[in-house]
């Protein structure tokens, strides 16, 4: 079954980040979004921390807090609920 949140979260990475070729079906849960999986560089992950820190309420303190929660779309989405307000996430 699909989690809404994540399906949420590619969205707004292709979105957020423009990405012409991918759609967000393509983009697999457990795969990386920094360097070898969707190979997005550190301007990208910058404007995905904006974007993701707007949407849900929260606050991204550090990089190394930011290389966490970009491990991939189910970290980030893990990330996202230990810390957003449940009325901030999808149904």
């Amino acid at each position: 079954m699909a989690d809404p949140l994540s399906d949420r979260l590619k969205l707004l990475i292709v979105e957020t980040l423009h990405l012409e070729d991918v759609t967000p079906a393509q983009i697999e849960d457990d795969k990386p979004l920094i360097g070898s999986g969707l190979s997005l560089d550190s301007i990208d992950a910058l404007e995905l921390v904006v974007k993701i820190e707007k949407e849900f309420g929260i606050k991204i303190s550090s990089a190394e807090e930011s290389r966490q929660a970009l491990a991939s779309v189910a970290s980030l989405a893990a990330f996202i609920r230990a810390r957003a307000d449940a009325s901030k996430l999808p149904a």
